[in-house]
C-alpha cells in the first residue's frame, strides 16, 4: 500500500511540474517557429537588396549563408534559455562544445577561412571560368565552405574552399581576351610558305578573331616526321572556343584543298616468307 502511495506522489509532482514548466514550453516552441519565420523574412530581405543593388554575387551567396547560421544560433540560445537553462551553464556549455566541435571540424574551419579569403581577394567570381584542383568549370556559387562550378558536361563540382584559397587558381575571365596556342604539323616535302599563309588567311576570315595583336605563325620545331607549325591568335573571351573550333577545322580544310599533308602515325607491316 506504501508503494502504491509513493507512486501516486511521484505522478503527483509530475503533473505539477508539466503544469509549471507548459507555459515555458509553449512560449518556446512560439519562439521557435516564430524564429525561424524572421530568419526566412531576413533572407528573402537580404535577397532582395542584392537584387536592387549592384553588389558582387559572390558576396550575396556568402553573407545569405553566413547570415543563415548566426540567426539560427541565436534562436537556438533564445529557445534554451526559454525552456529554464541558466545562462551561465548555457555559456559553459557552448564553450565546451564549440572546443569540441572546432577540434573536430578544423578542415570546416579552415574552408571558412578559406570563403573569407576568396571575398577579400577576389581570385575569382561567379561566372568566371576557373581551372583549379583538377576541375575546371564555371563558378555557380560561392558558400561559406564550399564553392560550386558547373563544368562542360554540366556537372556540378563541388570544391572546398580551403583548398581554392591555399592552392593554384587560373581565371580565365581575368582577363577580357585570350590567347590561343595551335600546333599542327606538315610534311617536310610540303610547301611551308603557303601553309603559313593558309593559316594567317583563316584567321582574317574570321570576325571574332582579333587583328590587333594581329596572328602570327612561325616554325615551332624540325620534329621526327612533321615541321610543326605554331598559330597563335587572339580573341575575347566569349569568343574565344568558337573561334578556336572554327580555325581547326578551317585548317584541315584548307591543307586537303592545297594537297598539304598533315602527318601522322603509320604502321608498316610485312609478310615473313619461309
Amino acid at each position: 500500500m506504501k508503494d502504491l502511495t509513493d507512486y501516486q506522489v511521484h505522478i503527483d509532482n509530475a503533473i505539477k511540474w508539466l503544469w509549471s514548466a507548459l507555459p515555458n514550453l509553449i512560449l518556446a516552441i512560439l519562439i521557435l517557429f516564430i524564429g525561424f519565420w524572421l530568419i526566412r523574412l531576413i533572407n528573402r530581405m537580404v535577397r532582395s537588396f542584392f537584387k536592387t543593388h549592384d553588389y558582387d554575387p559572390s558576396l550575396e551567396t556568402f553573407l545569405q549563408s553566413l547570415i543563415s547560421i548566426v540567426l539560427k544560433i541565436v534562436l537556438f540560445v533564445l529557445v534554451i534559455t526559454q525552456l529554464g537553462v541558466q545562462s551561465s551553464s548555457l555559456v559553459a556549455i557552448i564553450g565546451a562544445a564549440g572546443l569540441a566541435i572546432g577540434l573536430a571540424l578544423q578542415g570546416s574551419l579552415a574552408n571558412f577561412a578559406g570563403g573569407v579569403l576568396i571575398l577579400l581577394f577576389k581570385p575569382f567570381k561567379v561566372g568566371d571560368f576557373i581551372s583549379a584542383q583538377g576541375v575546371d568549370g564555371t563558378v555557380l556559387e560561392i558558400s561559406i565552405f564550399t564553392t560550386k562550378l558547373s563544368t562542360f558536361g554540366n556537372q556540378v563540382a563541388i570544391v572546398p574552399n580551403g583548398q581554392l584559397s591555399n592552392n593554384n587558381i587560373i581565371n580565365y575571365n581575368a582577363k577580357d581576351t585570350r590567347r590561343d596556342k595551335i600546333i599542327i604539323g606538315i610534311g617536310y616535302g610540303s610547301n611551308l610558305k603557303k601553309a603559313k599563309d593558309i593559316l594567317l588567311a583563316i584567321c582574317a576570315s574570321k570576325d571574332t578573331i582579333m587583328k590587333d595583336p594581329a596572328p602570327v605563325v612561325y616554325v615551332d620545331a624540325l620534329a621526327d616526321s612533321a615541321v610543326n607549325l605554331t598559330l597563335r591568335f587572339w580573341a575575347k573571351n566569349e569568343d574565344f572556343w568558337d573561334a578556336h573550333f572554327y580555325v581547326m577545322e578551317e585548317t584541315k580544310l584548307g591543307f586537303d584543298k592545297e594537297g598539304i599533308e598533315i602527318p601522322f602515325p603509320q604502321v608498316v607491316q610485312y609478310n615473313k616468307q619461309g
